[in-house]
């Protein structure tokens, strides 16, 4: 089994940490962006760009780096600084989120940001994007990986199915999908606007291996996205239980907290849940 050193998750969870604290600082500052669905997936995004996936900034477009397909879109603030740790852009070019002429635009774009792979924002296309880079490796012959980043009300959207129906029939083993399960989307709970049921059960009848993990464990999460590299014949998805707004308190499982503005009190309560200086 793939095993991670135990100082090394440390440093990954003192990463994760800093990267809320810049998070909810620059949404706070510029008034818009998605809070909630960003918490939830920073340790997955830390551990892809920082621990697992083969990437170079120094190289973002080698023919042999493996993609990673943030195919929530709007959870792009905390892609930005995944990025910025990883190296494709300056920390500082954070503060440029959302505002006119950035490159960090509310939803990625591969056009002007190093490190992106897809354009993602309509819920549902993203999947079927990460399949065809899939195949299109596969016909290479390239051992690069695909990691797509889903949410969970995207499996809401009928393309999705029909994107794994296809990742069934093509044996795309070199493709990794990974559920961030966080039960809650933009108008309310899953199971109050779509009742999934069994994902489980529905995920493996239409023919992938299912894994799941906790979704903020760094361990966890590093040896089940090992686990799921290493099947073969059919593709993968990782359910990664998380909590919308993981971090802040009063986010945390609610809808409310896709996309809101944070107000001056709601800040200084969010950087004393987090740790982070209010006037820092």
């Amino acid at each position: 089994m793939a095993t991670i050193d135990k100082k090394r998750v440390e440093e990954l969870k003192e990463i994760c940490a800093e990267m809320r604290i810049d998070l909810i600082k620059q949404l706070h500052k510029i008034q818009t962006g998605h809070p909630g669905g960003s918490l939830s997936v920073c340790e997955i995004l830390a551990l892809l760009y920082l621990e697992i996936a083969n990437v170079d900034a120094k190289n973002p477009k080698c023919p042999n780096r493996d993609r990673i397909v943030l195919t929530k879109g709007h959870a792009a603030p905390m892609l930005y600084l995944a990025l910025a740790k990883a190296g494709f852009i300056p920390k500082e070019e954070f503060a440029t989120l959302r505002q006119l002429n950035s490159r960090l635009q509310g939803h990625p774009c591969p056009k002007t940001t190093p490190g992106v792979e897809t354009a993602s924002g309509p819920m549902g296309i993203g999947l079927s994007a990460a399949i065809g880079m899939a195949l299109a490796l596969k016909l290479d012959k390239n051992p690069a990986k695909v990691y797509a980043i889903m949410g969970d009300g995207e499996l809401n959207e009928g393309t999705v199915w029909e994107a794994c129906m296809s990742a069934a029939k093509y044996a795309v083993d070199n493709l990794t999908v990974i559920v961030d399960l966080n039960g809650v989307q933009l108008d309310g709970t899953n199971d109050e606007i779509m009742p999934m049921l069994n994902l489980e059960a529905k995920f493996a009848a239409f023919g992938f291996e299912v894994l799941s993990c906790d979704g903020h464990d760094i361990v966890d999460i590093y040896e089940t996205i090992h686990k799921a590299n290493a099947i073969k014949g059919k593709p993968c998805v990782i359910l990664a239980n998380t909590v919308k707004g993981k971090g802040v308190s009063f986010m945390e499982g609610k809808n409310s907290w896709h996309g809101a503005p944070i107000g001056a009190a709601e800040f200084a309560q969010a950087m004393k849940d987090l740790g982070g200086d209010i006037d820092g």
